[in-house]
C-alpha cells in the first residue's frame, strides 16, 4: 500500500511494507507505513523533518497516523535503552526499583539532562512495574534484533 503523498506531510523516505515488520503485530497490525519527511506543523520559511507512522483502517488513512520530530524518536529510543538496562537490574529491588531513589539516570543533552525515573506518582506502579518488566523480558529478542541492527549502523556511520 502506498503511503498519501497529498497530505500535510510530506514523505521523503519511506518504508511502505511495515506492516510485515511491525513487531509482534506483524502481519496483523493497522500501521501499514513509516516514513521521514517534511512535517505537517512546517511554517513558511521555516522546515522540520519528522517520523511518521502511517495507520489505515481498512477504509482509509488514520487521524490516528502519529508523527514525530526527529529528535524525539531518539530521545524515545534513549528512554528505551536506559529503561531496558535498568531492568536488566532491577530484580535486586523488592519492587523492582529503589523506593527511595526512583530516579534511573539523568542523561545529559543539550547543556541540561533528560531524567529517568519511576513514576512514582502513578498509584499502582509496583503492580504495573512488574506488567511493564515482563513485557520487556517477553519482548528482549524483538527488542535486541532492532538494537544490534541500530547499533551496527550508528558504528559503520562512526558514532
Amino acid at each position: 500500500m502506498k503511503i498519501p503523498t497529498t497530505l500535510k506531510h510530506k514523505p521523503v523516505i519511506v518504508s511502505e511494507n511495515y506492516e510485515r515488520v511491525d513487531g509482534r503485530y506483524a502481519g496483523n497490525t493497522d500501521a501499514k507505513g513509516i516514513s521521514l519527511g517534511l512535517a505537517q506543523w512546517n511554517d513558511r520559511g521555516k522546515v522540520d523533518i519528522s517520523a511518521k507512522v502511517w495507520r489505515y483502517t481498512g477504509e482509509k488513512w488514520s487521524r490516528q497516523s502519529e508523527e514525530l520530530p526527529l529528535h524525539r524518536v531518539l530521545d524515545l529510543s534513549i528512554l528505551i535503552t536506559r529503561s531496558m538496562a535498568h531492568f536488566r537490574e532491577a530484580y535486586r529491588y523488592e519492587n523492582l526499583y529503589d523506593q527511595e531513589k526512583p530516579v534511573i539516570d539523568r542523561v545529559g543533552l543539550q547543556g541540561d539532562a533528560m531524567t529517568v525515573s519511576v513514576c512514582t506518582d502513578n498509584e499502582k506502579i509496583n503492580d504495573d512495574i512488574k506488567l511493564f518488566s515482563q513485557a520487556l523480558s517477553d519482548d528482549d529478542e524483538l527488542i535486541g534484533e532492532r538494537l544490534r541492527t541500530l547499533s551496527r549502523i550508528l558504528k559503520d556511520m562512526g558514532y
